[in-house]
C-alpha cells in the first residue's frame, strides 16, 4: 500500500501522523478484505481550500471536513486503474486541517482521534461505502468505529 501525501495546510505533519493515516488507511482494507497493493492519495488542506474543492466539485458552497473521491465504482467486470507499480489506485481523500482541529474541540477527543476518524471515513468511501440513508449511515458508522476499536483509537 502507497499513501501519497500532500500537506498543503500550516500544521506540522510528522511521523506521529503519517504511522496513523498509514495504520488507519491499512487497518480498513485489512477489515474490508481489499487488496492492500493499492496506491491512496490523502491531502491536508486549509478551510478556504476545501471549501473551493466543495463548490467546484459538489455544487455546495461551504467548507467541510472531509471529501472523498473514489476511483472505482465496484461494478461487476471494472477494470481498476493500476499505477506503474502495478497497485491499484483506490483514490483521493482531502481533509481539511482547520475543521478537524474544530470537530475535534466540538467532540472533546483528540486532533489525533479526529484525523483517524476522518480518514477512515473517506477509506470507507473509497471501498464504495455510502452514507446517504439511515441504513447506510449505520453501516458504515460501525465499520468507522471497529477499524478505529481494532487499532485502539477511542475517544
Amino acid at each position: 500500500m502507497t499513501v501519497l501525501i500532500d500537506n498543503r495546510a500550516e500544521w506540522e505533519f510528522d511521523e506521529k501522523f503519517e504511522k496513523l493515516v498509514n495504520d488507519v488507511a491499512a487497518e480498513s482494507l485489512r477489515y474490508e478484505d481489499f487488496d492492500s497493493n493499492c496506491e491512496i492519495s490523502l491531502s491536508f488542506v486549509t478551510n478556504e481550500e476545501i471549501h473551493s474543492i466543495n463548490k467546484q466539485f459538489r455544487n455546495i458552497d461551504r467548507p467541510t471536513d472531509v471529501l472523498s473521491f473514489p476511483l472505482l465504482t465496484f461494478e461487476e467486470d471494472e477494470e481498476m486503474e493500476r499505477n506503474e507499480n502495478d497497485e491499484i489506485m483506490l483514490g483521493d481523500i482531502i481533509i481539511s486541517v482547520e475543521r478537524a482541529r474544530e470537530q475535534a474541540e466540538e467532540y472533546g477527543h483528540s486532533f489525533e482521534r479526529e484525523i483517524a476518524f476522518l480518514t477512515a471515513h473517506s477509506m470507507l468511501h473509497l471501498l464504495g461505502y455510502d452514507h446517504m440513508t439511515e441504513e447506510e449511515e449505520k453501516d458504515m458508522f460501525k465499520r468507522q468505529k471497529d477499524i478505529l476499536d481494532n487499532l485502539g483509537i477511542s475517544r
